[in-house]
């Protein structure tokens, strides 16, 4: 027993309960306890979760309200003692070799001063997700936001690894939150995912802080899990991309220069709104025109609360 599981579920219909369920028939054997975190769903996907069965305990905290993920996060690994943590996304579900690959893998010499390890994600049809990311910078921004990384990946390379084919073992920068299996000892040392991110980035943030301590994550290929992609956030397009943006606002201020980070600002509020737009109207999809103009008016109207509180004075 030297894993906790915690899951921030918000509207996951019945992903949480399949997801719950593989814990269960794979890796109880390895699992203390499995933390629920539901963020005030309205869908009944938060029914019926306290059980114990094949010495699986599960455990749900109702928030009544949407904490955000990061504080989720941190709500649950509050009732965590186990050496590791998982955070687990509720449309990932667990492979036989899931967890203890992983644990075998944290518990050799090898893996030292690694904090945090990911492993291989595939989709429906069996598919391997490009899941890892290097430490983003302006360039990074630049390129995305202009388009200019598809010409030019070596001066403005992408985030995301989209050139690592993902079939081998590498230490990287940043794994993805849907599979996110950390060192306890590390969490506790870092205070958990930073709450100033609602939801994004909190993982990309958690990464650099600890790579400045000396700890490294890890993609192990050797070992894979489900993940179906989008999940919950699929209802809800706009308010994704809202605080997408905002959190990479966030960022910028709390790991760039200043000049940087008010780059990035500028960069996300000016320049990549006109892009995103003119995608979808070639496209001819009014409803991704919809959420675009949607979520850059939220995150006008939130503009000076993100730079105040969320970035500058934070």
């Amino acid at each position: 027993m030297m894993v906790d599981i915690v899951i921030v579920n918000w509207n996951s219909g019945s992903m949480l309960r399949e997801c719950v369920e593989s814990i269960s028939r794979v890796a109880f054997n390895f699992v203390a306890n499995v933390v629920v975190v539901d963020n005030g769903s309205v869908d009944g996907s938060d029914a019926n979760l306290i059980f114990q069965n094949n010495n699986l305990f599960v455990r749900c905290i109702r928030a009544e309200e949407n904490l955000g993920f990061s504080k989720a996060c941190n709500l649950g690994a509050s009732y965590c003692n186990s050496e590791f943590i998982l955070f687990l996304n509720p449309d990932a579900c667990l492979h036989q070799d899931s967890i203890d690959k992983v644990i075998s893998f944290m518990l050799s010499d090898e893996a030292s001063r690694v904090a945090v390890c990911g492993v291989k994600l595939l989709d429906d049809s069996g598919n391997v997700a490009r899941s890892c990311a290097r430490f983003p910078s302006l360039c990074t921004y630049v390129g995305h936001c202009t388009g200019l990384s598809k010409f030019f990946p070596v001066i403005f390379p992408s985030h995301f690894m989209i050139e690592f084919d993902h079939l081998s073992n590498k230490f990287v920068d940043e794994v993805i939150g849907a599979f996110f299996f950390v060192r306890r000892s590390v969490f506790d040392e870092l205070h958990g995912f930073d709450t100033r991110y609602f939801v994004y980035f909190e993982e990309l943030d958690f990464a650099l802080r600890a790579k400045m301590l000396g700890w490294n994550s890890y993609y192990l290929a050797d070992a894979s899990a489900y993940h179906k992609g989008g999940g919950t956030s699929d209802q809800v397009k706009a308010h994704r991309l809202f605080y997408s943006l905002r959190s990479r606002m966030i960022y910028g201020f709390r790991h760039f220069s200043r000049p940087a980070a008010w780059g990035v600002v500028m960069l996300t509020m000016l320049v990549e709104p006109w892009p995103r737009l003119a995608r979808a109207l070639l496209r001819r999809s009014w409803q991704e025109a919809r959420d675009t103009c949607w979520g850059y008016g939220m995150l006008w109207k939130d503009l000076p609360a993100t730079l105040g509180k969320g970035c500058i004075d934070g």
